[in-house]
């Protein structure tokens, strides 16, 4: 059973979790928008892969006989600078969930909740992926500057992204 620090912490991170994928669907629409399909569903992919990360944490606080309270998502920016501007907001994004993470480990601790810290585990290996894979294409995009070849290859490149379902929900 969840101690109600926990609960409302997992509640929270929940809606901080679809707030992403709305963050994510909006960055997906402003690429699209502009010409940039390819980067356009390398965000469509980002946004599916928040909604699992909600659900994930939707199903373990189920599992441990706690209630869920789905919250309103606060509205989300629609207009960047650029494309670069684009991936710098996206790194900061999950820069700052890594850190909600990060005090959910830490609450997790502070509470002895053992399975959570366990749980958990997974998003935080996570996040040392999602803020990699923004760095790298920041770094791609300084490196490429204005030139329109290189944008055209980054936007190909992203936009074979493919969808893949969450490992902690495989067997869901």
């Amino acid at each position: 059973m969840l101690s109600k620090k926990i609960e409302e912490a997992l509640n929270a991170q929940i809606n901080a979790e679809m707030w992403s994928a709305y963050l994510y669907l909006s960055m997906a629409a402003y690429c699209h928008a502009n010409g940039r399909p390819g980067i356009g569903s390398w965000y469509e992919v980002q946004f599916q892969e928040e909604q699992d990360h909600a659900k994930i944490l939707f199903n373990y606080v189920i599992s441990r006989n706690g209630h869920v309270k789905l919250e309103p998502i606060a509205a989300v920016p629609t207009e960047w600078k650029g494309l670069l501007d684009l991936f710098e907001n996206t790194l900061r994004h999950e820069q700052k969930v890594t850190g909600l993470i990060n005090k959910l480990v830490a609450l997790t601790v502070e509470e002895n909740d053992y399975a959570t810290q366990s749980m958990l585990k997974w998003f935080i290996d996570e996040q040392v992926q999602e803020e990699e894979a923004a760095q790298t294409i920041i770094d791609n995009l300084n490196m490429i500057e204005d030139n329109g070849y290189g944008q055209y290859m980054l936007d190909k490149e992203l936009g074979a992204r493919t969808y893949q379902k969450a490992a902690p929900l495989s067997n869901v």
